[in-house]
């Protein structure tokens, strides 16, 4: 009976839902009368019944809680950390960009007597490495849809000069696009294309001057080729 008392006195002291002042007292003096173990579990036996109720007589719990909070929360630090470092690396993954174009010349560029690529030799813009200025050739480090545009311009010694030029986009070998001109009635012409491809990892985009055509003039900075990542796809 009173390992009761005292086990309602733990909740009278803890719990606003035990009233009444006899109650309490009563309970008080069966528990301090109790000879035996007082069933106080983990809690401090000397709080719980000589002192107002109150966060001290759960102190070593709340220590603990407080010990597996901090815990806690240098495991989530910890994660958070991974987690920004998977992210840069992604990201890094993802800055895939080039910009190349023509260098100075004074002679045509052509004719071939058969197709050739177009060496892009001045780069500005190469995140990723998959642009090679030699070869003038794009090779895609991951998979995904990327964004490619070229732009021409050719410029012939006068009025009457015929104006002859063919260049197209290759992707793996084959044209996806291409523009050309072939007339005496202008002695300078330029063109754009611009379009979306997809692209598996080690696939090969490339633009090449056609046989027999050439490009002509100062053309530094106005033929260029450009290429960028939109998002990576799974290979």
């Amino acid at each position: 009976m009173r390992a009761v008392a005292c086990t309602l006195l733990v909740l009278g002291l803890l719990c606003d839902n035990v009233s009444g002042e006899v109650t309490i007292n009563s309970l008080r003096v069966a528990a301090e009368a109790w000879d035996g173990e007082l069933p106080c579990r983990t809690w401090d036996c000397e709080c719980v019944f000589k002192h107002q109720r109150g966060c001290c007589c759960a102190s070593r719990e709340l220590q603990e809680v407080k010990d597996q909070m901090l815990v806690r929360v240098m495991d989530l630090s910890r994660s958070v950390a991974q987690l920004g470092g998977s992210l840069l690396e992604f990201l890094g993954g993802m800055r895939v960009a080039f910009t190349a174009s023509m260098s100075f010349t004074t002679n045509c560029f052509g004719p071939f007597t058969r197709n050739s690529s177009i060496p892009f030799d001045v780069v500005t813009l190469n995140h990723g490495r998959g642009y090679n200025p030699t070869l003038g050739i794009f090779t895609a480090p991951r998979s995904g849809l990327y964004s490619f545009s070229f732009s021409v311009y050719s410029k012939v010694g006068g009025e009457g000069t015929r104006i002859y030029y063919k260049m197209q986009l290759m992707k793996n070998g084959e044209v996806v696009a291409s523009t050309w001109e072939d007339n005496r009635d202008d002695s300078e012409d330029s063109s754009t294309q611009t379009l979306l491809l997809p692209l598996q990892q080690g696939g090969q985009v490339y633009v090449e001057l056609l046989s027999g055509r050439q490009l002509c003039g100062n053309v530094k900075g106005l033929n260029t080729f450009a290429g960028s990542l939109i998002h990576p796809t799974l290979a």
